[in-house]
C-alpha cells in the first residue's frame, strides 16, 4: 500500500506546476461519486474511454470519405488521435490539464455516425420527425458515454469531460474562447436543451481545457482533408487561395504549426485561447473553402440518396423488429439482449432504434442497408 501511495504521489505530482487558470484533479465532479484509485479522475477517465466499445468502432468511421479504395485516408480513430496530440501540445504550451486534455478529445466523437456528417444529418432528419428532437453527435457522444456503455449502465466519466465533449462542435469558429463556470446542475440541463436544439453548437467549455480542444478539432481536419482531397485526385493544391496560404501554409503540416504557435503566442497566461486577427481571418476562410470545395462534394446525389433510402429503411425494419418482439432481430441479437433492464425501462422503441444506428460502423451500415434494399 506504501508503493501505492507513492506512485499516486507521483501521478499528482505534475499538477504542481499547473497553471492558475488550468483544472486540477480535485475539481473533478463525477455524476455518481465513487472512490477513485491511485489514478487522478481525468486520467481514470481516458482509460475508461480508450476501452469503451464506442472507442473500438472509431476504426472503422468515416472522417469524410466514405469507401474510397485508398488506405491513407483520414479515418475517424485517426481524427480523434491527430486531435488529442495537437490539443496536448497546446496544453503543455500553456500549463494546462493535458489528462483533462486527452479525456475530451479521445471522446469526442465516440457518438459520431456512420458517414461522418452526412450519416448525421440523415439520422438527425429521422430524430425530428419520429421525437421531434435533434440529433447531435456531439451530444450522442456525451449520452454514449453517459448512458449506453457498459450495456446501458453508464461509465461515469467526469462532467469536465463529458462538457468538453458537448462543448467541442467544430463547425463554428471563433477568435476566443473562454469557459463557462457550470456545476453538475447546469451541465445537465444544457446536455437536455440539447435535444431540443437550443443552442447545440454555441455551447461553451467550463475548462480552459475544453476550450483547447474544441479549437483544436479544426486544426486537426482543416488540412488534413485537404491533403485526403489531394490523395484522391479530388482538389488541386494550386485550388488552395493565396491570401489563405500566404498566413497558414498550403500543407497540412504548415497549417497545423503555424495555428498552434499563433495559439501560444496570444494564449500563454491568459484565462482564454485566442487566435490573432490575422490566423483568424485566413482560418475563417480556409473553412469556407472546404466546405465549398470538399465537404459539400464529398458525397454524389445518387450516393445521398441510396444512403437516405437506406437508413430509412433499416430504422423501420428495427422498429417493427422491438414492436412485434422479434427476437430474431439483430437489434436484439447484438444489442437490446445486452442492455441494462433500465435502460429498456427508460428508453423509448424509437430512441433504441437511434442509439443502435448511431453506433454502426460503415461496413455494418452497408452491410444491412444492402440486406433490405428496395
Amino acid at each position: 500500500m506504501k508503493n501505492l501511495e507513492k506512485a499516486k504521489n507521483n501521478f499528482f505530482q505534475k499538477e504542481e506546476n499547473l497553471s492558475i487558470y488550468a483544472t486540477r484533479s480535485e475539481e473533478a465532479i463525477r455524476l455518481k461519486e465513487e472512490p477513485e484509485d491511485f489514478r487522478p479522475p481525468f486520467f481514470h477517465d481516458i482509460d475508461r474511454i480508450i476501452h469503451s466499445l464506442s472507442y473500438t468502432r472509431y476504426i472503422d468511421k468515416t472522417q469524410v470519405y466514405s469507401f474510397k479504395e485508398n488506405d491513407h485516408i483520414t479515418k475517424r480513430i485517426v481524427h480523434v488521435q491527430l486531435v488529442s496530440k495537437i490539443a496536448r501540445t497546446i496544453g503543455r504550451a500553456l500549463c494546462l490539464n493535458e489528462d483533462l486534455i486527452e479525456a475530451i478529445a479521445l471522446g469526442h466523437d465516440i457518438g459520431h455516425t456512420t458517414l461522418g456528417h452526412l450519416g448525421e444529418s440523415l439520422l438527425n432528419k429521422i430524430t425530428k420527425k419520429e421525437l421531434n428532437e435533434e440529433f447531435a453527435h456531439n451530444i450522442q457522444s456525451v449520452r454514449d458515454l453517459m448512458v449506453l456503455e457498459k450495456n446501458g449502465k453508464g461509465l461515469n466519466i467526469t462532467i469536465q469531460v463529458l462538457d468538453g465533449i458537448m462543448c467541442h462542435n467544430g463547425k463554428i469558429l471563433e477568435n476566443k474562447y473562454m469557459p463557462t463556470k457550470k456545476d453538475k446542475n447546469e451541465f445537465l440541463r444544457e446536455y437536455e436543451e440539447s435535444y431540443q436544439g437550443k443552442k447545440t453548437n454555441k455551447f461553451s467549455a467550463m475548462t480552459l481545457e475544453g476550450c483547447v480542444v474544441r479549437l483544436s478539432d479544426i486544426i486537426a481536419y482543416i488540412g488534413r482533408d485537404i491533403e485526403d482531397a489531394i490523395t484522391l485526385g479530388l482538389l488541386k493544391r494550386e485550388q488552395l487561395p493565396k491570401d489563405i496560404t500566404e498566413v497558414l501554409g498550403n500543407t497540412n503540416r504548415e497549417i497545423v504549426n503555424t495555428i498552434i504557435l499563433d495559439i501560444i503566442e496570444n494564449s500563454i497566461d491568459k484565462p482564454y485561447i485566442k487566435l490573432s486577427p490575422k490566423v483568424y481571418k485566413a482560418l475563417f476562410a480556409l473553412k469556407e473553402f472546404n466546405f465549398k470545395k470538399i465537404y459539400n462534394q464529398s458525397t454524389t446525389s445518387e450516393e445521398y440518396t441510396y444512403y437516405e433510402q437506406g437508413m430509412n429503411k433499416i430504422y423501420q425494419v428495427y422498429l417493427n423488429d422491438i414492436l412485434a418482439k422479434n427476437k430474431e432481430s439483430i437489434i436484439y441479437q447484438i444489442y437490446l439482449n445486452y442492455q441494462d433492464p433500465l435502460y429498456l425501462k427508460n428508453t423509448s422503441e424509437k430512441r433504441m432504434v437511434i442509439d443502435f444506428i448511431s453506433g454502426m460502423t460503415d461496413e455494418m451500415f452497408l452491410r444491412e442497408i444492402e440486406k433490405y434494399k428496395m
